[in-house]
């Protein structure tokens, strides 16, 4: 008698194992497939920029400063590629040059004019918005992930089953500048 029920309790324990091992791995799996989304959009915005650059290098020829931090930003971007932790700040960078370029760009007319330009532009814009919802999926399904991981009961096996934290996609933003707004 004894035996069944040290036997049922070995059963119990092995079904809750495998059902926290499936739960943890579908939310693991889902955290990666929600990366590779974001990935394929950075790695897109990544070939974009150098198109942009190469096509505003000649009208621009007075601002190969900010020519230059655009690519110096977007490589670093590629080289934090695949690390979210790391891709944040980079890519974080990548927006403020790319940003500072795009302004630089409306005290030039004939850009503006230029379709080459306005589409590049636009596909830009484009993939930014697409990294945006995918960086909310991404990190909606991390949280999702680490709180599943994190709760009691998964929270007992999870490490020695070796599911660690995984981390968020934050691209954190420059200081903001409160617009100034002239009433008279």
């Amino acid at each position: 008698m004894s035996s069944w029920i040290f036997l049922g309790i070995v059963v119990a324990i092995g079904l809750w194992l495998i059902a926290v091992y499936n739960g943890l791995v579908g939310g693991r799996n889902q955290a990666q497939t929600a990366w590779s989304q974001i990935d394929v959009q950075l790695k897109r915005r990544h070939d974009l920029i150098p198109n942009l650059v190469q096509v505003v290098k000649d009208a621009m020829a007075y601002e190969q400063e900010t020519l230059t931090k655009v690519i110096q930003a977007r490589n670093n971007a590629v080289a934090a590629a695949g690390n979210p932790a790391q891709s944040g700040p980079a890519e974080a960078a990548l927006s403020q040059a790319t940003h500072g370029l795009l302004a630089l760009m409306e005290n030039y007319p004939q850009l503006k004019a230029n379709d080459n330009v306005m589409q590049l532009q636009e596909e830009l814009t484009a993939t930014e918005n697409k990294i945006a919802f995918a960086r909310q999926f991404y990190n909606d399904s991390v949280n999702t992930y680490n709180t599943r991981r994190q709760s009691f009961p998964a929270v007992l096996a999870a490490a020695s089953l070796g599911f660690g934290p995984m981390d968020l996609f934050n691209m954190p933003e420059g200081e903001r500048e409160v617009p100034k707004v002239a009433l008279r």
